[in-house]
């Protein structure tokens, strides 16, 4: 399709916006995008349908058939109410939970989500305010519901929003109920197929009495309630970064003993526009540096943070030298699981039949600290969907102690079936304690991790592509990478090269191909070199953007040589970038 041709449907397409279905707001904004002279703003609201996928809907938020507005999240939860009616019609009252986070239009769409499912005769237990991810998840697993909707667009920047299907178990669905969700999302066609007339009979208000019952069951995570009662006074300052975090977090450190919280004020209040960050990603060092900030002048041990959703976590604790330095998520999954396995270890209840996840892109260290120990270690997709998938084929056969992805989530209970940092930020300052304990830093536990089972290091790097054209230009940069892989990286041959796309896996010595043993496929490339070292690339599910995971191999020779092996570790990574073209 050409531009006339391509300005000319999408004119078509947004002139039915103008139609008295669609409110007076959303015309206007409609009629501003027709009537200016630069058309590349009404192009990127309507020359696509925002996709219902299978993590549901995330956008940015607007007038137009590509964005996150009331239209697209009333046709996704009518999809949606229409497929729940049709699979569980034998069941005398079909229920959903809703939640939302604290963004711009949150609470206005988990109302209409609301609306519309009891107005298809669902059952909705709707929150009373923002709440995070995870206690979404446990209250359906609670309350026995058959879905749910959370309203988020996790760490995404202050212009979007999005909507998190979620099934029965708990966890984001997968196939078949996305593929058939999604099918039936794509039937509604027209905003007349939407009921928008509530039965407020069937909305019942939520809160406190299901938040007191989910930090109960975060407090039976704890391993070493004697550690922490004896570090009950360590400084720890916690920031939500204007989020959900700020709900529950403070009172579930207080629940499990620390006394000594300190606060970020001007991050504690909640906000959709975010006011002190560029992004509230718990990732970025410049998201973190308020928090760093106020451990500096209180002399914290360390920082956590959440992201506005708080199913991510944020670390940085103290060098040997007293600076902060950011934890990266493999390394926080990697001390999460080291503690949960060590831990379990030393208390004898180890038994053989223990296991832990990881996504493909995460460390592979943490599989050499699992099979050193007898713990069986399952490798699974990018997303806590396919996490809770293992979690679910499992049940009652093996025992879970936790699971985690590069990209800082990690879970490690069963009564949730998403990424949870309410628990893990707990969690993290009970491992800060028993550290302690043995008169170690995190830092210090950290560097005796790598000594006993190897030393990694990882990066990863994202490049953005916005808009039809980079949609474009992604797909034709994995095109290339699979008919043209790299030969080496860093000066290592590729020795392995993993195709999830049709689940492939090729010794480019021996020329063997292996089927490998997933669920389903993905557009995801791995490669493996010689010296040990794997980059996995994929396109972003949620944004517009093609990431790289880098993880290169050192030799550690002590913990004092600890930074500048990762200076050269650093150093080879520049050069695996370097070969791929990244900049």
């Amino acid at each position: 399709m050409n531009n006339d041709e391509l300005l000319k449907t999408v004119k078509e397409k947004a002139e039915k916006w103008l139609g008295p279905q669609y409110d007076a707001e959303t015309r206007a904004a409609v009629q501003a995008m027709l009537d200016s002279d630069d058309k590349t703003a009404l192009i990127d609201a309507f020359y696509k349908d925002l996709e219902f996928g299978t993590g549901g809907l995330r956008g940015i938020m607007g007038a137009g058939s590509n964005r996150m507005n009331i239209y697209t999240v009333g046709a996704a939860t009518q999809g949606l109410a229409n497929y729940l009616n049709e699979v569980f019609k034998e069941e005398p009252q079909i229920s959903v939970v809703i939640g939302h986070d604290v963004r711009n239009n949150s609470r206005k769409f988990a109302e209409l989500a609301a609306d519309i499912f009891s107005a298809n005769g669902i059952k909705v237990y709707l929150f009373e305010s923002c709440r995070p991810v995870p206690e979404v998840s446990y209250t359906i697993r609670k309350l026995g519901t058959q879905s749910g909707v959370m309203v988020t667009a996790s760490h995404n920047p202050k212009e979007y929003n999005g909507y998190k299907a979620y099934w029965s178990d708990g966890a984001q669905m997968i196939a078949p109920h996305d593929v058939e969700t999604i099918a039936y999302v794509n039937a509604i066609t027209s905003v007349d197929q939407i009921k928008f007339t509530p039965n407020k009979d069937l909305i019942q208000i939520i809160g406190k009495e299901i938040d007191e019952q989910y930090l109960d069951d975060i407090k039976t995570l704890s391993l070493s309630p004697e550690a922490d009662k004896k570090h009950a006074d360590m400084k720890i300052v916690y920031t939500p970064i204007h989020g959900t975090g700020g709900m529950l977090i403070f009172d579930s450190l207080k629940k499990w003993g620390f006394e000594n919280v300190i606060h970020v004020p001007e991050q504690d209040v909640q906000s959709g526009d975010f006011p002190t960050v560029a992004s509230p990603n718990p990732e970025n060092a410049e998201a973190m540096a308020m928090a760093v900030a106020k451990a500096k002048e209180t002399g914290a041990s360390i920082v956590v943070a959440s992201d506005p959703d708080s199913d991510r976590i944020g670390l940085v604790v103290r060098d040997g030298k007293g600076e902060y330095q950011l934890v990266n998520g493999n390394q926080i999954v990697m001390i999460f699981l080291y503690y949960l396995i060590t831990r379990n270890r030393e208390l004898g209840k180890l038994t053989g039949k223990e296991y832990c996840v990881k996504t493909i892109v995460t460390t592979e260290t943490i599989k050499r600290i699992a099979e050193a120990n007898n713990v069986t270690c399952y490798d699974c997709f990018t997303g806590f969907k396919w996490i809770a998938d293992v979690m679910r084929n499992l049940e009652g056969k093996e025992r879970y102690l936790g699971g985690g992805e590069e990209s800082y989530g990690f879970l490690p209970e069963t009564f949730v079936r998403d990424k949870d940092a309410v628990s893990s930020i707990t969690l993290m300052c009970e491992i800060a304690a028993w550290a302690a304990e043995k008169g170690m830093t995190l830092y210090d536990l950290l560097k005796d991790i790598y000594m006993e089972y190897g030393f990694s290091r990882e990066r990863g790097v994202s490049v953005v592509r916005p808009g039809k054209t980079g949609a474009e230009e992604i797909v034709a940069m994995m095109k290339n990478f699979r008919e043209n892989p790299p030969k080496e990286l860093a000066g290592s041959p590729i020795v392995t090269i993993k195709d999830y796309s049709d689940l492939n896996c090729r010794n480019l010595k021996t020329g063997e191909v292996e089927k490998m043993n997933f669920p389903t496929t993905s557009n995801v490339l791995q490669f493996f070199t010689e010296a040990g070292d794997k980059v996995s690339v994929r396109p972003s599910g949620t944004e517009p953007k093609i990431k790289f995971y880098v993880e290169v191999r050192e030799n550690l020779e002590s913990t004092d040589k600890y930074e500048e092996t990762v200076v050269k570790a650093e150093e080879k990574i520049e050069k695996v970038l370097a070969d791929l073209g990244v900049k």
